[in-house]
């Protein structure tokens, strides 16, 4: 091999890790976003979920639907 030849393939192997580091830079930011925007999602599903329980248990201990008067169009 040539000098000029090996010149050559270091110069592109040089290119090839500046675009995995890149790459990978690129990745890292996406994936930490992305665990971001999961725990938000958690938090937010165990809220749902203990107000769904509380208007579950609300309903029912409520007294019966027949006893409540009617709606103001009848």
């Amino acid at each position: 091999m040539t000098i000029e030849k090996i010149e050559a393939q270091l110069n592109n192997l040089e290119m090839q890790l500046t675009f995995q580091e890149d790459t990978i830079n690129s990745l890292n930011k996406l994936v930490t976003e992305q665990t971001q925007q999961m725990t938000e999602m958690q938090k937010q599903i165990r809220w749902l979920g203990k107000r769904l329980k509380q208007m579950q248990e609300n309903q029912s201990t409520d007294s019966d639907p027949a006893d409540e008067p009617p709606p103001p169009h009848y």
